[in-house]
């Protein structure tokens, strides 16, 4: 045994040497992780380095970004912002950053959008509105402490008092951002931007950056607040890729009537080369004012929930209520193709699921997720 004992000591050193040269050469050959911060722009927006390979999926919505936004995201919380439809309101800015939207009537048949950012930079969001109820649990889904913009809201006794309820769920002060107790420079008033005078009440914008730097030095509020991590417990859909060319429809449009009011009418044309639905609002083209583009989605939503008056003492009892908790059923557009599902959401801060008719998740289009919510009598024209 001693004979190869030599031997033994040699075949040992150089299986170290190889080992160790393994390690070295192999760290050298793993792609470099950027480090980079994104550039900051003379608006204050960020901008990242478009020629890195995009790997990195959002969990909101399937999209695939760099290593160096993936990091960035993951330093703060999804963001929600109130964003408006009235006439008055239009062109808005920021939608088109949005990684999901979800859009209900307000009052006065008047729709109102809940924005939700974290995968994007938005340069401009508003004009900026009042919190309702049933945005609060949609936006709920996105962890114990999600980021709330808005201006005031609904406080009323009664069951649409969103004030009040931001306060019953430990949000008012902490991750709600309204900008009754925030003021400026985080949110301010610009009166001509839409290139003529408007109303006090449509004339509140802020951007994604300014409300993610508020929540950081100020509410001490990162990627963790002190329930923990936002994403400890939340599903993320799941995605699949884009029906071939040759296996789209030609055309499709769906037109959703939210009120009897033309204005606020939308439709959502299919545009079978990008694969997207373009949309309408009010029969024009609905226009983000920054991007000068048309607002699209890769995947369009339609839940149907029971919607009813508050009877809680507000003017004309406009305030409105969505059973927006429990099931009902869904549309689900992509691909040009229309699909008859379900809707579940089994408690506030429980995920939205999306189903098939036979209760199987639907996977989406790797894009923007627009969700519409109707009463249970709407009609939805598809053709």
């Amino acid at each position: 045994m001693k004979k190869y004992l030599p031997l033994l000591f040699a075949l040992g050193l150089f299986l170290i040497s190889a080992g160790g040269s393994y390690v070295v050469f192999s760290s050298m050959n793993k792609p470099v992780v950027p480090t980079v911060s994104p550039t900051k722009l003379a608006n204050g927006s960020l901008q990242f380095d478009s020629s890195l390979p995009k790997t990195e999926v959002c969990p909101i919505n399937g999209v695939k970004y760099s290593v160096q936004q993936r990091q960035w995201w993951q330093t703060h919380e999804p963001l929600g912002v109130m964003i408006e439809n009235s006439t008055d309101a239009r062109p808005q800015s920021g939608l088109s950053y949005a990684d999901s939207v979800y859009e209900a009537v307000a009052e006065g048949g008047i729709t109102r959008f809940l924005a939700v950012f974290y995968c994007q930079d938005a340069p401009e969001i508003g004009p900026i509105r009042s919190a309702r109820t049933y945005y609060i649990d949609m936006l709920s889904q996105y962890g114990p402490a999600p980021l709330y913009a808005h201006v005031g809201g609904a406080n009323a006794d009664g069951p649409a008092n969103a004030l009040g309820q931001l306060d019953d769920y430990g949000w008012s002060g902490y991750n709600d951002l309204n900008q009754f107790s925030i003021g400026f420079p985080t949110f301010w008033r610009d009166y001509t931007r839409q290139g003529h005078t408007v109303a006090t009440e449509h004339t509140m914008y802020s951007t994604t950056t300014k409300l993610w730097d508020f929540a950081k030095t100020d509410r001490n509020i990162t990627n963790v607040t002190k329930s923990g991590q936002w994403d400890t417990n939340f599903v993320p859909y799941t995605f699949k890729d884009d029906a071939l060319l040759g296996a789209r429809p030609a055309s499709q449009t769906v037109h959703l009537d939210f009120w009897q009011d033309p204005s606020y009418a939308v439709d959502w044309i299919y545009d079978r080369v990008n694969n997207v639905y373009k949309r309408n609002n009010g029969g024009v083209p609905h226009i983000d004012i920054d991007t000068k583009k048309q607002l699209t989605a890769k995947n369009v939503v339609v839940l149907f929930m029971e919607q009813s008056n508050a009877d809680d003492g507000y003017a004309n009892n406009e305030h409105l209520l969505y059973t927006d908790m429990g099931s009902g059923k869904a549309l689900i557009f992509m691909d040009g193709v229309q699909t008859k599902g379900l809707w579940r959401k089994a408690s506030r801060t429980a995920r939205l699921q999306i189903l098939s008719t036979s209760g199987n998740p639907i996977q989406f289009n790797r894009g923007v997720i627009w969700f519409s919510i109707l009463p249970t009598d709407a009609t939805p024209t598809v053709r």
